[in-house]
Protein backbone atom coordinates (compact mmCIF):
# COMPACT_ATOMS: atom_id res chain seq x y z
CA UNK A 1 0.00 0.00 0.00
CA UNK A 2 1.20 3.49 -0.69
CA UNK A 3 1.55 6.49 1.32
CA UNK A 4 0.33 8.35 -1.48
CA UNK A 5 -2.74 5.98 -1.79
CA UNK A 6 -4.04 6.73 2.01
CA UNK A 7 -2.93 10.38 1.63
CA UNK A 8 -4.98 10.88 -1.75
CA UNK A 9 -7.98 9.05 0.04
CA UNK A 10 -7.82 11.01 3.22
CA UNK A 11 -7.30 14.09 0.81
CA UNK A 12 -10.53 13.37 -0.83
CA UNK A 13 -12.19 12.85 2.54
CA UNK A 14 -11.32 16.46 3.71
CA UNK A 15 -12.00 18.18 0.61
CA UNK A 16 -15.55 16.49 0.95
CA UNK A 17 -16.06 18.33 4.51
CA UNK A 18 -16.38 14.46 5.92
CA UNK A 19 -13.45 14.94 8.37
CA UNK A 20 -13.55 18.50 10.02
CA UNK A 21 -12.19 18.31 12.93
CA UNK A 22 -8.73 16.27 11.97
CA UNK A 23 -5.84 16.99 13.84
CA UNK A 24 -3.20 14.32 13.32
CA UNK A 25 -3.19 11.21 11.93
CA UNK A 26 -0.06 8.55 11.62
CA UNK A 27 0.24 4.90 10.66
CA UNK A 28 2.82 2.28 10.59
CA UNK A 29 2.61 -0.77 8.62
CA UNK A 30 5.56 -3.57 7.92
CA UNK A 31 7.80 -0.87 10.06
CA UNK A 32 6.81 1.84 7.21
CA UNK A 33 5.16 5.24 7.84
CA UNK A 34 1.93 4.37 4.94
CA UNK A 35 0.39 8.18 6.06
CA UNK A 36 1.30 11.33 8.06
CA UNK A 37 -1.18 14.09 7.89
CA UNK A 38 -1.67 16.96 10.55
CA UNK A 39 -4.48 19.83 10.19
CA UNK A 40 -5.01 23.00 11.82
CA UNK A 41 -8.15 24.06 14.00
CA UNK A 42 -9.60 24.81 17.40
CA UNK A 43 -8.01 22.97 20.17
CA UNK A 44 -8.03 22.64 24.36
CA UNK A 45 -5.70 21.58 27.20
CA UNK A 46 -7.91 19.61 29.01
CA UNK A 47 -10.92 22.47 29.73
CA UNK A 48 -8.38 25.56 28.76
CA UNK A 49 -8.77 26.76 25.13
CA UNK A 50 -5.77 26.54 22.94
CA UNK A 51 -7.07 28.63 20.77
CA UNK A 52 -6.58 27.50 16.88
CA UNK A 53 -3.33 25.83 16.67
CA UNK A 54 -1.13 24.77 13.26
CA UNK A 55 -0.47 21.13 14.26
CA UNK A 56 3.05 19.87 13.38
CA UNK A 57 4.94 16.18 14.27
CA UNK A 58 6.06 18.28 17.21
CA UNK A 59 3.09 19.37 18.22
CA UNK A 60 2.01 18.20 22.08
CA UNK A 61 -1.90 17.26 21.90
CA UNK A 62 -4.49 15.86 24.56
CA UNK A 63 -4.73 12.14 24.65
CA UNK A 64 -7.64 12.39 26.87
CA UNK A 65 -8.55 8.38 28.03
CA UNK A 66 -5.69 7.15 26.35
CA UNK A 67 -3.66 8.19 29.59
CA UNK A 68 -5.50 5.44 31.15
CA UNK A 69 -3.95 3.11 29.04
CA UNK A 70 -0.64 4.64 29.59
CA UNK A 71 -0.96 4.05 33.14
CA UNK A 72 -1.82 0.04 32.77
CA UNK A 73 1.85 0.03 30.95
CA UNK A 74 3.51 1.44 33.95
CA UNK A 75 1.73 -0.42 36.30
CA UNK A 76 3.00 -3.86 34.32
CA UNK A 77 6.54 -2.71 34.72
CA UNK A 78 5.88 -1.58 38.43
CA UNK A 79 4.77 -5.12 39.18
CA UNK A 80 7.60 -6.97 37.60
CA UNK A 81 9.96 -4.80 40.21
CA UNK A 82 7.81 -5.47 42.80
CA UNK A 83 6.75 -2.48 43.61
CA UNK A 84 3.05 -2.70 42.91
CA UNK A 85 0.61 -5.17 44.57
CA UNK A 86 -0.74 -8.50 42.12
CA UNK A 87 -4.18 -8.05 40.62
CA UNK A 88 -5.07 -10.41 42.97
CA UNK A 89 -4.24 -8.43 46.25
CA UNK A 90 -7.30 -7.05 48.04
CA UNK A 91 -7.08 -2.97 47.09
CA UNK A 92 -7.89 -1.50 50.21
CA UNK A 93 -4.96 -3.22 51.84
CA UNK A 94 -2.90 -1.13 50.23
CA UNK A 95 -5.32 2.48 51.33
CA UNK A 96 -4.78 1.67 54.95
CA UNK A 97 -5.02 5.54 55.49
CA UNK A 98 -8.88 5.32 55.05
CA UNK A 99 -8.97 2.12 57.69
CA UNK A 100 -12.99 2.58 58.08
CA UNK A 101 -13.27 1.24 54.41
CA UNK A 102 -13.27 -2.49 54.64
CA UNK A 103 -15.96 -2.68 57.22
CA UNK A 104 -18.08 -3.00 54.59
CA UNK A 105 -17.57 -6.64 53.58
CA UNK A 106 -18.58 -5.90 49.56
CA UNK A 107 -15.75 -3.38 49.62
CA UNK A 108 -13.34 -4.89 51.86
CA UNK A 109 -13.53 -7.60 48.47
CA UNK A 110 -12.77 -5.04 46.13
CA UNK A 111 -8.85 -6.31 44.23
CA UNK A 112 -6.55 -4.25 41.98
CA UNK A 113 -7.48 -6.40 39.10
CA UNK A 114 -11.22 -4.82 39.90
CA UNK A 115 -9.56 -1.45 38.92
CA UNK A 116 -7.17 -2.57 36.10
CA UNK A 117 -10.75 -3.84 34.40
CA UNK A 118 -13.43 -1.44 35.83
CA UNK A 119 -15.21 -3.54 37.64
CA UNK A 120 -15.33 -2.26 40.76
CA UNK A 121 -19.08 -2.15 41.05
CA UNK A 122 -19.19 1.52 42.26
CA UNK A 123 -21.56 3.90 41.72
CA UNK A 124 -19.97 6.21 39.09
CA UNK A 125 -21.50 8.37 36.04
CA UNK A 126 -19.24 10.34 33.60
CA UNK A 127 -21.84 11.15 30.93
CA UNK A 128 -22.37 14.59 31.77
CA UNK A 129 -19.61 16.86 29.88
CA UNK A 130 -16.55 17.08 31.01
CA UNK A 131 -17.00 19.98 31.98
CA UNK A 132 -19.44 19.67 34.90
CA UNK A 133 -19.09 18.64 38.73
CA UNK A 134 -21.92 16.15 37.23
CA UNK A 135 -19.68 13.99 35.97
CA UNK A 136 -17.49 11.55 38.67
CA UNK A 137 -14.29 12.52 36.97
CA UNK A 138 -14.57 16.02 37.92
CA UNK A 139 -15.56 16.15 40.54
CA UNK A 140 -13.18 13.72 41.71
CA UNK A 141 -10.79 15.59 40.21
CA UNK A 142 -12.19 18.77 42.35
CA UNK A 143 -12.41 16.66 45.94
CA UNK A 144 -10.18 17.27 48.21
CA UNK A 145 -9.18 13.85 48.30
CA UNK A 146 -9.85 11.85 45.06
CA UNK A 147 -8.83 8.28 46.33
CA UNK A 148 -11.55 9.07 48.68
CA UNK A 149 -14.02 10.35 46.58
CA UNK A 150 -13.53 7.30 44.67
CA UNK A 151 -13.56 4.40 47.09
CA UNK A 152 -16.07 5.93 49.66
CA UNK A 153 -18.85 5.56 46.18
CA UNK A 154 -21.54 3.37 46.83
CA UNK A 155 -21.32 -0.32 45.44
CA UNK A 156 -24.05 -0.54 43.15
CA UNK A 157 -22.74 -3.93 41.06
CA UNK A 158 -20.95 -7.00 42.53
CA UNK A 159 -17.26 -6.07 42.04
CA UNK A 160 -16.06 -7.91 39.31
CA UNK A 161 -18.91 -8.70 37.31
CA UNK A 162 -19.97 -5.88 35.06
CA UNK A 163 -17.89 -3.09 33.44
CA UNK A 164 -18.71 0.16 33.90
CA UNK A 165 -16.29 3.32 32.60
CA UNK A 166 -14.62 4.97 35.48
CA UNK A 167 -11.78 7.33 35.58
CA UNK A 168 -11.81 7.11 39.46
CA UNK A 169 -10.57 3.35 38.83
CA UNK A 170 -7.49 4.58 36.70
CA UNK A 171 -6.91 7.25 39.91
CA UNK A 172 -6.13 4.68 42.34
CA UNK A 173 -4.38 2.04 39.74
CA UNK A 174 -1.53 5.22 39.34
CA UNK A 175 -1.98 5.88 43.46
CA UNK A 176 -0.35 2.14 43.99
CA UNK A 177 2.26 3.20 41.32
CA UNK A 178 3.10 6.35 43.21
CA UNK A 179 3.11 4.61 46.56
CA UNK A 180 5.27 1.08 45.33
CA UNK A 181 7.65 3.21 43.62
CA UNK A 182 8.28 6.34 45.73
CA UNK A 183 7.76 8.61 42.75
CA UNK A 184 5.21 10.76 41.15
CA UNK A 185 3.12 9.13 38.03
CA UNK A 186 5.03 11.34 35.37
CA UNK A 187 8.74 11.23 36.71
CA UNK A 188 7.95 6.82 36.69
CA UNK A 189 6.70 7.22 33.11
CA UNK A 190 9.51 9.84 32.31
CA UNK A 191 12.31 7.10 33.09
CA UNK A 192 10.59 3.92 32.59
CA UNK A 193 8.39 4.52 29.64
CA UNK A 194 9.25 7.54 27.59
CA UNK A 195 12.99 7.96 27.73
CA UNK A 196 13.19 3.95 26.47
CA UNK A 197 11.14 5.05 23.36
CA UNK A 198 12.79 7.78 22.68
CA UNK A 199 10.04 10.19 23.85
CA UNK A 200 11.40 13.48 25.10
CA UNK A 201 8.79 15.63 25.44
CA UNK A 202 5.73 16.01 27.17
CA UNK A 203 3.00 17.20 29.39
CA UNK A 204 1.24 15.64 32.10
CA UNK A 205 -2.22 17.97 33.80
CA UNK A 206 -2.17 17.82 37.42
CA UNK A 207 -5.63 18.21 39.70
CA UNK A 208 -6.77 20.75 42.21
CA UNK A 209 -4.29 18.76 44.94
CA UNK A 210 -0.72 18.52 42.10
CA UNK A 211 -1.02 14.91 42.05
CA UNK A 212 -0.76 14.04 37.50
CA UNK A 213 -4.44 13.39 36.74
CA UNK A 214 -4.35 9.59 35.40
CA UNK A 215 -7.24 9.18 33.61
CA UNK A 216 -6.63 12.01 31.13
CA UNK A 217 -4.01 14.17 31.70
CA UNK A 218 -1.27 13.06 29.23
CA UNK A 219 -0.25 15.16 26.47
CA UNK A 220 2.06 13.88 23.61
CA UNK A 221 2.69 14.16 20.08
CA UNK A 222 1.25 11.85 17.28
CA UNK A 223 4.19 10.37 16.40
CA UNK A 224 5.36 9.85 19.96
CA UNK A 225 1.94 8.41 20.73
CA UNK A 226 2.22 5.76 17.28
CA UNK A 227 5.71 5.06 19.18
CA UNK A 228 3.84 3.57 22.48
CA UNK A 229 1.45 1.45 19.72
CA UNK A 230 4.40 -0.13 18.06
CA UNK A 231 5.88 -1.23 21.55
CA UNK A 232 2.32 -2.76 21.92
CA UNK A 233 2.74 -4.12 18.71
CA UNK A 234 6.28 -5.32 19.30
CA UNK A 235 5.59 -7.20 22.73
CA UNK A 236 6.73 -5.11 24.88
CA UNK A 237 10.59 -5.14 24.04
CA UNK A 238 12.86 -4.78 26.99
CA UNK A 239 10.26 -2.19 28.15
CA UNK A 240 7.01 -3.90 29.13
CA UNK A 241 7.73 -6.89 30.40
CA UNK A 242 5.88 -9.68 27.92
CA UNK A 243 3.57 -11.69 30.33
CA UNK A 244 2.13 -8.19 31.28
CA UNK A 245 1.35 -7.20 28.09
CA UNK A 246 -0.61 -10.76 27.18
CA UNK A 247 -2.52 -10.39 30.21
CA UNK A 248 -2.99 -7.01 29.92
CA UNK A 249 -4.51 -7.21 26.73
CA UNK A 250 -6.36 -9.88 26.98
CA UNK A 251 -10.37 -9.68 27.55
CA UNK A 252 -11.19 -10.03 30.96
CA UNK A 253 -15.01 -8.28 30.38
CA UNK A 254 -16.90 -7.74 28.04
CA UNK A 255 -18.35 -4.39 27.10
CA UNK A 256 -20.43 -5.36 23.86
CA UNK A 257 -20.59 -8.01 21.59
CA UNK A 258 -17.30 -7.50 20.00
CA UNK A 259 -15.43 -5.26 22.20
CA UNK A 260 -13.72 -6.60 25.37
CA UNK A 261 -11.79 -4.67 28.18
CA UNK A 262 -8.32 -5.46 29.77
CA UNK A 263 -6.42 -4.20 32.07
CA UNK A 264 -6.67 -0.53 30.91
CA UNK A 265 -6.68 -1.67 27.29
CA UNK A 266 -9.68 -2.28 24.96
CA UNK A 267 -10.03 -5.26 22.80
CA UNK A 268 -11.40 -6.10 19.83
CA UNK A 269 -11.92 -8.88 17.45
CA UNK A 270 -8.45 -8.12 15.59
CA UNK A 271 -7.55 -5.38 17.06
CA UNK A 272 -5.86 -3.82 20.62
CA UNK A 273 -6.01 -0.02 21.52
CA UNK A 274 -7.38 3.02 23.66
CA UNK A 275 -9.55 5.70 23.07
CA UNK A 276 -9.90 8.93 23.98
CA UNK A 277 -11.95 12.27 24.36
CA UNK A 278 -12.68 13.70 21.28
CA UNK A 279 -11.03 11.54 18.46
CA UNK A 280 -8.15 10.50 20.37
CA UNK A 281 -7.05 6.79 19.29
CA UNK A 282 -4.13 4.23 19.57
CA UNK A 283 -5.17 1.40 17.36
CA UNK A 284 -3.43 -2.14 17.19
CA UNK A 285 -4.01 -4.57 14.35
CA UNK A 286 -1.03 -7.38 15.14
CA UNK A 287 -2.33 -9.33 11.77
CA UNK A 288 -1.89 -6.67 9.77
CA UNK A 289 1.44 -5.23 11.33
CA UNK A 290 -0.55 -1.97 11.81
CA UNK A 291 0.04 0.82 14.75
CA UNK A 292 -2.24 3.98 13.65
CA UNK A 293 -2.19 6.88 15.83
CA UNK A 294 -5.01 9.77 15.72
CA UNK A 295 -5.79 12.99 17.21
CA UNK A 296 -9.01 14.99 17.01
CA UNK A 297 -10.99 18.16 18.01
CA UNK A 298 -14.72 16.39 18.96
CA UNK A 299 -14.63 17.20 22.16
CA UNK A 300 -17.42 16.45 24.77
CA UNK A 301 -19.61 15.17 21.75
CA UNK A 302 -21.07 11.55 21.11
CA UNK A 303 -19.84 12.17 17.44
CA UNK A 304 -17.14 9.74 16.32
CA UNK A 305 -17.42 10.08 12.66
CA UNK A 306 -13.96 12.13 12.48
CA UNK A 307 -12.26 8.88 14.14
CA UNK A 308 -14.40 6.49 12.45
CA UNK A 309 -13.31 7.66 8.79
CA UNK A 310 -9.52 8.07 9.17
CA UNK A 311 -9.10 4.59 10.48
CA UNK A 312 -11.93 2.80 8.76
CA UNK A 313 -12.98 4.19 5.03
CA UNK A 314 -9.33 5.67 5.24
CA UNK A 315 -6.55 3.17 6.43
CA UNK A 316 -8.28 0.15 6.85
CA UNK A 317 -10.63 0.10 3.21
CA UNK A 318 -6.99 1.31 1.99
CA UNK A 319 -4.95 -1.35 3.23
CA UNK A 320 -7.66 -3.89 1.67
CA UNK A 321 -8.28 -2.76 -1.33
Amino acid sequence: MSSDTLNDRLALAVEQGRVPVRHGAVAVRHGQVILEHYGEGEDFKLNEPLGRVRFTPDTLHDLRSITKSVVGLLYGIALADGEVPEPREPLLRHFPEYSDLPQDPRRAALTVEHALTMTLGLEWDESAPYTSTANSEIAMELSPDRFRYVLEQRIVEEPGTKWSYCGGASALVARLIAKGTGRTLEDYARTRLFEPLGITRFEWSSGEDGTAMAAAGLRLTPRDLLAIGRLVLEGGGDVVPSSWLKTALHPHVRIAEDLHYGYHWYSGDTWKGGSGNGGQVIYVAPALDLVVAITGGQYNTRDRSMTSIVLEEVILEGIRS
